[in-house]
């Protein structure tokens, strides 16, 4: 409750509380918080001291507003744990939850000299750029952008994108040996933010990451826009370097 006499901070004080009822499993994902009115007549506050707590709860992503509906409890984030390299797709099976892609774009393009540099080919040489949705459980989570050389990954069809690529890698013949990622923080555009049904502006982590075949040479380099408020990371880092 809140303690006026207290030296931590009203603001603080209603954040610890309304945290607590969510962790405790008195407020569930999806259940609507009181108004800021209420919250300053229950406990005698001002409403700019509620929004403040209301804000923090929002920003590290326990809350979300709807625009002329209210506050709400978000859902927990996905753990993605990064001892190891998986797919999306076997993620999501792990999870016990149901992974499905929408497919934006796929084509063949001439790589650009970034792209080509990423994958060790000539400047303009052909390769596939691929968008998709990823969804769990039927809600987006991630934008994925892929690129790789159609010199390598033969074969590739929709009906492939639509699945774990890792899989089909692997059934073709393309062993994946190692990956190097580079994590960092991303607002969402306003296209993004359609295609992953939050605001614009919205917290994005963004993977770029670069796999490689056990001979070296890279297989595709992502970039992976994942919804900050569904997502964290988590690693564990070990005294001596060894994570």
């Amino acid at each position: 409750m809140i303690n006026k006499r207290s030296p931590l901070p009203i603001y603080y004080q209603l954040e610890t509380y309304i945290k607590n009822l969510i962790e405790s499993g008195q407020l569930n994902p999806g259940d609507s918080l009181p108004s800021e009115r209420e919250y300053a007549e229950r406990f005698e506050i001002s409403r700019m001291t509620v929004r403040q707590a209301i804000n923090s709860l929002v920003q590290s992503g326990l809350l979300y507003r709807k625009k002329g509906s209210g506050t709400y409890v978000a859902e927990k984030k996905l753990e993605q744990k990064l001892q190891g390299l998986t797919s999306f797709s076997e993620d999501m099976k792990n999870r016990g939850m149901k992974a499905s892609s929408t497919i934006i774009k796929f084509e063949e393009i001439e790589a650009t000299p970034l792209i080509a540099n990423e994958l060790r080919l000539k400047e303009s040489s052909k390769i596939y750029e691929i968008m998709r949705v990823r969804h769990a459980d039927d809600e987006p989570m991630a934008i994925e952008i892929n690129y790789m050389s159609p010199t390598i990954v033969i074969g590739l069809t929709e009906d492939v994108l639509t699945k774990s690529t890792y899989a089909f890698f692997e059934a073709s013949g393309l062993y994946i040996e190692h990956a190097t990622q580079i994590i960092e923080t991303a607002k969402a555009t306003n296209y993004q933010a359609q295609l992953l049904n939050i605001n614009e502006n919205d917290s994005l982590l963004l993977i770029q990451r670069k796999t490689y075949l056990q001979d070296g040479t890279p297989l595709e380099f992502v970039k992976s826009y994942y919804r900050g408020d569904r997502y964290k990371f988590v690693v564990t880092i070990d005294r001596h370097g060894k994570t």
